[in-house]
Protein backbone atom coordinates (compact mmCIF):
# COMPACT_ATOMS: atom_id res chain seq x y z
CA UNK A 1 0.00 0.00 0.00
CA UNK A 2 1.62 3.50 -1.08
CA UNK A 3 1.73 5.82 1.91
CA UNK A 4 0.04 9.11 1.40
CA UNK A 5 1.75 12.75 1.49
CA UNK A 6 0.50 15.03 4.14
CA UNK A 7 -1.00 17.03 1.03
CA UNK A 8 -3.28 13.77 -0.07
CA UNK A 9 -4.02 12.66 3.60
CA UNK A 10 -5.72 16.46 3.74
CA UNK A 11 -7.55 16.40 0.75
CA UNK A 12 -9.06 12.95 1.72
CA UNK A 13 -9.51 13.99 4.92
CA UNK A 14 -11.59 17.50 4.00
CA UNK A 15 -14.06 15.03 1.53
CA UNK A 16 -14.69 12.78 4.16
CA UNK A 17 -15.46 15.85 6.65
CA UNK A 18 -17.95 17.46 3.93
CA UNK A 19 -19.72 13.89 3.41
CA UNK A 20 -20.09 13.47 7.37
CA UNK A 21 -21.29 16.93 8.01
CA UNK A 22 -23.62 17.67 5.15
CA UNK A 23 -26.11 15.02 6.88
CA UNK A 24 -25.98 16.56 9.91
CA UNK A 25 -26.51 19.87 8.00
CA UNK A 26 -30.08 18.25 6.28
CA UNK A 27 -31.32 16.87 9.59
CA UNK A 28 -30.99 20.44 11.58
CA UNK A 29 -33.80 22.40 11.08
CA UNK A 30 -36.32 19.07 11.32
CA UNK A 31 -34.54 17.41 14.44
CA UNK A 32 -37.57 18.93 16.80
CA UNK A 33 -40.19 19.49 14.34
CA UNK A 34 -39.94 16.02 12.76
CA UNK A 35 -41.05 14.05 16.31
CA UNK A 36 -43.12 16.84 17.17
CA UNK A 37 -45.24 16.27 13.63
CA UNK A 38 -45.48 12.40 14.57
CA UNK A 39 -47.24 12.87 17.94
CA UNK A 40 -44.53 13.28 20.44
CA UNK A 41 -45.00 16.15 22.82
CA UNK A 42 -42.01 18.37 23.84
CA UNK A 43 -41.46 16.75 27.21
CA UNK A 44 -41.31 13.61 24.99
CA UNK A 45 -39.09 14.48 22.80
CA UNK A 46 -36.28 16.17 25.36
CA UNK A 47 -36.61 13.03 27.74
CA UNK A 48 -35.86 11.11 24.38
CA UNK A 49 -33.07 13.15 23.09
CA UNK A 50 -31.13 13.58 26.24
CA UNK A 51 -30.65 10.01 26.02
CA UNK A 52 -28.34 10.65 23.04
CA UNK A 53 -26.15 12.86 25.25
CA UNK A 54 -26.13 10.22 27.78
CA UNK A 55 -25.03 7.53 25.75
CA UNK A 56 -22.00 9.86 24.34
CA UNK A 57 -20.87 10.37 27.69
CA UNK A 58 -21.03 6.75 28.67
CA UNK A 59 -19.47 6.23 25.71
CA UNK A 60 -16.88 8.81 24.64
CA UNK A 61 -14.09 7.03 25.92
CA UNK A 62 -14.26 3.47 25.46
CA UNK A 63 -15.05 4.21 21.91
CA UNK A 64 -11.71 6.53 21.57
CA UNK A 65 -9.66 3.50 23.20
CA UNK A 66 -11.38 1.44 20.30
CA UNK A 67 -10.07 3.23 17.89
CA UNK A 68 -6.84 3.53 19.22
CA UNK A 69 -6.66 -0.40 19.79
CA UNK A 70 -8.67 -1.58 16.53
CA UNK A 71 -7.96 0.90 14.11
CA UNK A 72 -9.34 4.46 12.37
CA UNK A 73 -10.94 2.79 9.67
CA UNK A 74 -12.55 -0.21 11.27
CA UNK A 75 -14.51 2.30 13.77
CA UNK A 76 -15.29 5.21 11.66
CA UNK A 77 -16.72 2.01 9.39
CA UNK A 78 -18.68 0.41 12.34
CA UNK A 79 -20.25 4.38 13.06
CA UNK A 80 -21.39 4.91 9.76
CA UNK A 81 -22.99 1.17 9.58
CA UNK A 82 -25.10 2.33 12.74
CA UNK A 83 -25.92 5.61 11.80
CA UNK A 84 -27.43 3.60 8.84
CA UNK A 85 -29.52 2.10 11.18
CA UNK A 86 -30.52 5.09 13.06
CA UNK A 87 -31.55 7.09 10.43
CA UNK A 88 -33.67 4.12 8.67
CA UNK A 89 -35.05 3.89 11.92
CA UNK A 90 -36.31 7.56 11.68
CA UNK A 91 -38.11 7.41 8.44
CA UNK A 92 -41.04 5.70 10.17
CA UNK A 93 -40.38 6.31 13.80
CA UNK A 94 -43.70 7.64 15.00
CA UNK A 95 -43.44 6.29 19.14
CA UNK A 96 -41.53 7.74 21.96
CA UNK A 97 -39.83 4.04 22.20
CA UNK A 98 -39.11 3.99 18.60
CA UNK A 99 -37.49 7.72 18.64
CA UNK A 100 -35.42 6.41 22.09
CA UNK A 101 -33.96 3.97 20.20
CA UNK A 102 -33.12 6.35 17.50
CA UNK A 103 -31.16 8.71 19.96
CA UNK A 104 -29.74 5.78 21.83
CA UNK A 105 -28.32 4.36 18.54
CA UNK A 106 -26.85 8.29 17.59
CA UNK A 107 -25.21 8.29 20.78
CA UNK A 108 -23.50 5.22 20.09
CA UNK A 109 -22.69 6.63 16.49
CA UNK A 110 -21.35 10.28 17.42
CA UNK A 111 -19.44 8.24 20.13
CA UNK A 112 -17.77 5.94 17.62
CA UNK A 113 -17.05 9.04 15.41
CA UNK A 114 -15.89 11.61 17.37
CA UNK A 115 -12.14 11.60 16.98
CA UNK A 116 -11.18 8.76 14.69
CA UNK A 117 -11.54 10.57 11.85
CA UNK A 118 -9.09 13.68 12.85
CA UNK A 119 -6.74 11.49 14.39
CA UNK A 120 -5.95 9.31 11.40
CA UNK A 121 -5.35 12.58 9.26
CA UNK A 122 -2.88 13.74 11.91
CA UNK A 123 -1.50 10.53 12.18
CA UNK A 124 -0.94 10.25 8.25
CA UNK A 125 0.23 13.49 7.70
CA UNK A 126 3.02 13.17 10.58
CA UNK A 127 3.53 10.14 9.33
CA UNK A 128 4.69 11.45 6.17
CA UNK A 129 6.09 14.41 7.03
CA UNK A 130 7.14 14.99 11.05
CA UNK A 131 6.76 18.98 10.36
CA UNK A 132 3.66 18.73 8.50
CA UNK A 133 1.82 21.68 9.18
CA UNK A 134 -1.67 20.02 10.70
CA UNK A 135 -2.67 23.56 12.29
CA UNK A 136 -3.61 24.46 8.43
CA UNK A 137 -5.27 20.70 7.82
CA UNK A 138 -7.84 21.72 11.24
CA UNK A 139 -8.56 24.90 10.14
CA UNK A 140 -9.73 24.07 7.09
CA UNK A 141 -11.42 21.37 8.56
CA UNK A 142 -13.50 23.86 9.98
CA UNK A 143 -14.16 25.85 7.09
CA UNK A 144 -15.54 22.76 5.83
CA UNK A 145 -17.54 21.78 8.44
CA UNK A 146 -19.06 24.86 8.46
CA UNK A 147 -19.82 25.23 5.13
CA UNK A 148 -21.71 21.56 4.67
CA UNK A 149 -23.72 21.92 7.98
CA UNK A 150 -24.71 25.79 6.78
CA UNK A 151 -25.37 24.44 2.73
CA UNK A 152 -27.30 21.28 4.20
CA UNK A 153 -29.39 23.72 6.15
CA UNK A 154 -30.03 25.14 3.30
CA UNK A 155 -30.89 22.57 1.31
CA UNK A 156 -33.53 20.99 4.23
CA UNK A 157 -35.16 24.36 4.14
CA UNK A 158 -35.51 23.96 -0.49
CA UNK A 159 -36.94 20.57 0.36
CA UNK A 160 -39.58 21.54 2.94
CA UNK A 161 -40.88 24.75 0.84
CA UNK A 162 -40.86 22.82 -2.53
CA UNK A 163 -41.70 19.88 -1.01
CA UNK A 164 -41.21 17.71 -4.91
CA UNK A 165 -42.34 14.51 -3.42
CA UNK A 166 -46.15 14.04 -2.68
CA UNK A 167 -45.37 10.20 -1.46
CA UNK A 168 -43.15 11.63 1.14
CA UNK A 169 -44.09 13.88 3.83
CA UNK A 170 -42.00 17.36 3.44
CA UNK A 171 -40.81 16.77 6.67
CA UNK A 172 -39.43 13.42 6.56
CA UNK A 173 -37.64 14.26 2.71
CA UNK A 174 -34.61 15.12 3.98
CA UNK A 175 -34.01 12.22 6.15
CA UNK A 176 -34.15 10.03 3.47
CA UNK A 177 -31.58 12.92 1.46
CA UNK A 178 -29.26 12.34 4.67
CA UNK A 179 -29.49 8.47 4.47
CA UNK A 180 -28.87 8.21 0.97
CA UNK A 181 -25.31 10.59 1.41
CA UNK A 182 -24.76 8.24 4.34
CA UNK A 183 -24.06 5.55 1.68
CA UNK A 184 -22.38 7.37 0.40
CA UNK A 185 -20.13 8.59 3.02
CA UNK A 186 -20.13 5.18 3.96
CA UNK A 187 -18.31 3.68 0.54
CA UNK A 188 -15.89 6.70 0.96
CA UNK A 189 -14.37 5.61 3.95
CA UNK A 190 -13.87 2.14 2.91
CA UNK A 191 -12.18 3.67 -0.49
CA UNK A 192 -10.16 6.67 0.72
CA UNK A 193 -9.15 5.82 4.67
CA UNK A 194 -6.43 3.53 4.05
CA UNK A 195 -4.36 2.54 7.27
CA UNK A 196 -1.42 0.07 7.84
CA UNK A 197 -2.92 -2.45 10.43
CA UNK A 198 -0.19 -4.93 11.82
CA UNK A 199 -2.85 -7.78 12.28
CA UNK A 200 -6.00 -8.82 10.47
CA UNK A 201 -8.48 -11.61 10.98
CA UNK A 202 -10.28 -12.86 14.36
CA UNK A 203 -7.14 -13.60 16.48
CA UNK A 204 -6.04 -9.72 15.58
CA UNK A 205 -8.86 -8.39 16.22
CA UNK A 206 -9.39 -10.31 19.78
CA UNK A 207 -6.03 -8.80 20.53
CA UNK A 208 -7.14 -5.62 19.64
CA UNK A 209 -10.40 -5.23 21.49
CA UNK A 210 -7.99 -6.46 24.85
CA UNK A 211 -6.02 -3.13 24.37
CA UNK A 212 -9.07 -0.93 24.50
CA UNK A 213 -8.07 -0.46 28.11
CA UNK A 214 -4.56 0.33 27.78
CA UNK A 215 -5.40 2.43 25.19
CA UNK A 216 -7.75 4.44 27.83
CA UNK A 217 -5.42 4.21 30.37
CA UNK A 218 -2.47 6.17 28.28
CA UNK A 219 -4.69 8.75 27.81
CA UNK A 220 -5.82 8.85 31.22
CA UNK A 221 -1.99 8.67 32.08
CA UNK A 222 -1.16 11.51 29.70
CA UNK A 223 -3.61 13.56 31.44
CA UNK A 224 -2.06 12.78 34.76
CA UNK A 225 1.69 13.29 33.77
CA UNK A 226 1.09 16.47 30.95
CA UNK A 227 -0.24 19.77 33.17
CA UNK A 228 -0.20 20.79 28.95
CA UNK A 229 -3.11 18.86 28.50
CA UNK A 230 -5.06 19.08 31.97
CA UNK A 231 -4.72 22.78 31.28
CA UNK A 232 -5.89 22.29 27.46
CA UNK A 233 -8.90 19.68 29.29
CA UNK A 234 -9.72 22.14 31.64
CA UNK A 235 -10.32 25.00 28.70
CA UNK A 236 -12.74 22.33 27.81
CA UNK A 237 -14.62 22.55 30.73
CA UNK A 238 -14.82 26.21 30.67
CA UNK A 239 -15.88 26.11 26.97
CA UNK A 240 -18.48 22.96 27.58
CA UNK A 241 -19.95 25.32 30.37
CA UNK A 242 -19.88 28.73 28.47
CA UNK A 243 -20.92 27.18 25.46
CA UNK A 244 -25.05 27.33 26.75
CA UNK A 245 -24.83 30.86 26.36
CA UNK A 246 -24.58 30.70 22.35
CA UNK A 247 -26.01 27.50 21.99
CA UNK A 248 -28.96 27.62 24.29
CA UNK A 249 -30.11 31.23 25.44
CA UNK A 250 -29.64 33.47 21.99
CA UNK A 251 -32.96 32.38 20.88
CA UNK A 252 -34.24 33.29 23.76
CA UNK A 253 -32.52 36.65 24.25
CA UNK A 254 -33.44 37.62 20.51
CA UNK A 255 -37.14 36.94 21.51
CA UNK A 256 -36.79 39.02 24.51
CA UNK A 257 -35.26 41.99 22.35
CA UNK A 258 -37.40 41.73 19.75
CA UNK A 259 -40.36 41.18 21.56
CA UNK A 260 -41.96 38.35 19.91
CA UNK A 261 -41.33 34.56 19.83
CA UNK A 262 -42.49 34.19 16.09
CA UNK A 263 -40.62 36.78 15.26
CA UNK A 264 -37.76 35.51 16.96
CA UNK A 265 -37.79 31.78 15.19
CA UNK A 266 -37.92 32.91 12.17
CA UNK A 267 -34.87 35.22 12.54
CA UNK A 268 -33.20 32.48 13.78
CA UNK A 269 -33.67 29.97 10.27
CA UNK A 270 -31.09 32.14 8.27
CA UNK A 271 -29.15 33.78 11.14
CA UNK A 272 -28.35 30.49 12.08
CA UNK A 273 -27.04 29.25 8.64
CA UNK A 274 -24.78 32.63 8.51
CA UNK A 275 -23.69 31.14 11.95
CA UNK A 276 -22.13 28.35 10.60
CA UNK A 277 -20.63 30.42 7.33
CA UNK A 278 -18.69 32.60 10.00
CA UNK A 279 -17.66 30.02 11.49
CA UNK A 280 -16.29 28.10 8.22
CA UNK A 281 -14.65 32.29 7.96
CA UNK A 282 -13.44 31.97 11.51
CA UNK A 283 -11.41 28.57 10.83
CA UNK A 284 -10.45 29.79 7.61
CA UNK A 285 -8.55 32.96 8.93
CA UNK A 286 -7.26 31.37 11.96
CA UNK A 287 -4.10 30.85 10.57
CA UNK A 288 -2.92 33.84 10.03
CA UNK A 289 -3.37 34.89 13.63
CA UNK A 290 -1.65 31.75 14.60
CA UNK A 291 1.32 32.73 12.29
CA UNK A 292 1.68 36.12 13.59
CA UNK A 293 1.20 35.40 17.43
CA UNK A 294 1.75 31.84 18.04
CA UNK A 295 -0.94 28.81 18.45
CA UNK A 296 -0.85 29.43 22.68
CA UNK A 297 -1.77 32.94 22.39
CA UNK A 298 -4.17 32.55 19.62
CA UNK A 299 -6.16 30.59 22.27
CA UNK A 300 -5.76 32.91 24.71
CA UNK A 301 -7.11 35.86 22.66
CA UNK A 302 -10.00 34.08 20.95
CA UNK A 303 -11.14 32.99 24.65
CA UNK A 304 -11.25 36.85 25.75
CA UNK A 305 -13.05 38.11 22.51
CA UNK A 306 -15.80 35.45 22.28
CA UNK A 307 -16.03 36.04 26.14
CA UNK A 308 -16.84 39.77 24.94
CA UNK A 309 -19.06 38.82 22.14
CA UNK A 310 -21.49 37.25 25.09
CA UNK A 311 -21.01 40.98 27.09
CA UNK A 312 -22.31 41.99 23.47
CA UNK A 313 -25.34 39.79 23.58
CA UNK A 314 -26.55 40.36 26.83
CA UNK A 315 -26.12 44.31 26.95
CA UNK A 316 -27.21 45.06 22.93
CA UNK A 317 -30.81 46.73 23.34
CA UNK A 318 -31.90 45.62 19.53
CA UNK A 319 -31.63 43.01 17.58
CA UNK A 320 -29.17 43.85 14.90
CA UNK A 321 -26.82 44.21 18.01
CA UNK A 322 -27.71 41.03 19.78
CA UNK A 323 -27.27 38.98 16.10
CA UNK A 324 -23.91 41.11 15.24
CA UNK A 325 -22.63 39.54 18.58
CA UNK A 326 -23.92 36.35 18.17
CA UNK A 327 -22.45 36.09 14.73
CA UNK A 328 -18.98 37.21 15.78
CA UNK A 329 -19.29 34.67 18.40
CA UNK A 330 -19.79 31.46 15.89
CA UNK A 331 -16.42 33.49 14.12
CA UNK A 332 -14.33 33.31 17.16
CA UNK A 333 -15.70 29.47 17.69
CA UNK A 334 -14.86 28.26 14.37
CA UNK A 335 -11.29 29.62 14.49
CA UNK A 336 -10.75 28.52 18.40
CA UNK A 337 -11.71 24.63 17.52
CA UNK A 338 -8.48 24.38 14.96
CA UNK A 339 -6.42 26.08 17.57
CA UNK A 340 -7.16 23.94 20.58
CA UNK A 341 -7.40 20.49 18.48
CA UNK A 342 -4.06 21.48 17.05
CA UNK A 343 -2.48 22.29 20.66
CA UNK A 344 -3.65 18.81 21.88
CA UNK A 345 -2.06 16.91 19.19
CA UNK A 346 1.37 18.37 19.73
CA UNK A 347 1.20 16.66 22.73
CA UNK A 348 0.45 13.17 22.11
CA UNK A 349 2.29 10.78 19.99
CA UNK A 350 -0.64 8.46 17.75
CA UNK A 351 -1.37 5.17 19.44
CA UNK A 352 -3.47 7.36 22.29
CA UNK A 353 -4.39 10.28 20.07
CA UNK A 354 -8.39 9.41 19.42
CA UNK A 355 -8.64 8.55 23.24
CA UNK A 356 -7.44 11.55 23.85
CA UNK A 357 -9.23 13.45 21.53
CA UNK A 358 -12.11 11.42 23.05
CA UNK A 359 -11.30 12.41 26.62
CA UNK A 360 -11.06 15.90 25.47
CA UNK A 361 -15.12 15.49 23.86
CA UNK A 362 -16.18 13.80 26.89
CA UNK A 363 -15.78 16.51 29.47
CA UNK A 364 -17.46 18.96 27.32
CA UNK A 365 -20.80 16.81 28.17
CA UNK A 366 -21.21 17.35 31.78
CA UNK A 367 -20.01 20.72 32.04
CA UNK A 368 -22.51 21.66 29.24
CA UNK A 369 -25.49 19.73 31.51
CA UNK A 370 -24.01 22.11 34.22
CA UNK A 371 -24.26 24.90 32.41
CA UNK A 372 -27.43 24.17 31.05
CA UNK A 373 -28.90 23.86 34.79
CA UNK A 374 -26.81 26.83 36.39
CA UNK A 375 -27.44 29.08 33.72
CA UNK A 376 -31.08 28.89 33.45
CA UNK A 377 -31.60 28.65 37.13
CA UNK A 378 -29.47 32.38 37.08
CA UNK A 379 -32.18 33.74 34.08
CA UNK A 380 -35.05 32.73 35.92
CA UNK A 381 -33.63 34.02 39.23
CA UNK A 382 -31.92 37.30 38.04
CA UNK A 383 -32.29 37.79 34.90
CA UNK A 384 -31.33 36.48 30.99
CA UNK A 385 -28.25 39.32 30.74
CA UNK A 386 -26.83 38.50 33.95
CA UNK A 387 -27.29 34.95 32.93
CA UNK A 388 -25.14 35.49 29.71
CA UNK A 389 -22.57 37.92 31.54
CA UNK A 390 -21.45 34.93 34.05
CA UNK A 391 -21.80 32.61 30.44
CA UNK A 392 -18.89 35.30 29.49
CA UNK A 393 -16.91 35.69 32.65
CA UNK A 394 -16.17 31.51 32.19
CA UNK A 395 -15.41 31.49 28.46
CA UNK A 396 -12.73 34.51 29.53
CA UNK A 397 -11.48 32.67 32.64
CA UNK A 398 -10.50 29.82 30.39
CA UNK A 399 -7.61 31.98 28.42
CA UNK A 400 -4.74 32.03 30.42
CA UNK A 401 -4.80 28.43 30.28
CA UNK A 402 -3.68 28.30 26.55
CA UNK A 403 -0.19 29.58 28.05
CA UNK A 404 0.64 26.69 29.38
CA UNK A 405 1.51 25.44 25.72
CA UNK A 406 3.85 28.02 25.03
CA UNK A 407 6.84 26.18 24.16
CA UNK A 408 5.59 22.84 23.61
CA UNK A 409 5.93 21.95 20.42
CA UNK A 410 3.10 23.82 19.42
CA UNK A 411 3.80 26.63 16.74
CA UNK A 412 5.26 29.79 17.88
CA UNK A 413 5.13 33.10 15.74
CA UNK A 414 7.33 33.69 12.71
CA UNK A 415 10.84 34.52 13.32
CA UNK A 416 10.31 33.30 16.97
CA UNK A 417 12.90 31.84 19.16
CA UNK A 418 11.46 27.93 20.21
CA UNK A 419 10.66 28.51 24.41
CA UNK A 420 12.45 25.32 26.28
CA UNK A 421 9.94 22.45 26.64
CA UNK A 422 7.48 23.00 29.71
CA UNK A 423 8.63 19.99 31.77
CA UNK A 424 5.48 17.66 33.12
CA UNK A 425 3.89 17.50 36.30
CA UNK A 426 4.89 14.38 38.52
Amino acid sequence: MTALTADAARRRFLLLLALRWFPVGLMIPVTVLLPLERGLTLAQYGTAAALQGITVLLLELPTGGLSDAIGRRPVLLLAGVIELAALSLLTVADTVLLFVIFYVLQGVFRALDSGPLEAWYVDQALAADRRADIETGLSRSGVVLGVAVATGALATGGLVALDPSGAIPALTLPVYVALALQVVSLVAVAVLMTERRPGRGLAALAASVRGVPAAIGGALGLLRRSRIIVALVAVEVFWGFGMIGFESLMPVRLAEVVGDTGRASALMGPVGSLAWLASALGAALVPLLARRIGAPWTGFTLRIVQGLTLVGMALFAGAAGVIAAYLICYTVHGAANPVHNGLLHRQVEGPYRASLLSLNSMVCQPAGALGLVALTAIASAASLQVSLLVSAVVLAVAAPLYLAARGSGAPEPAGAVPAAELAPTP
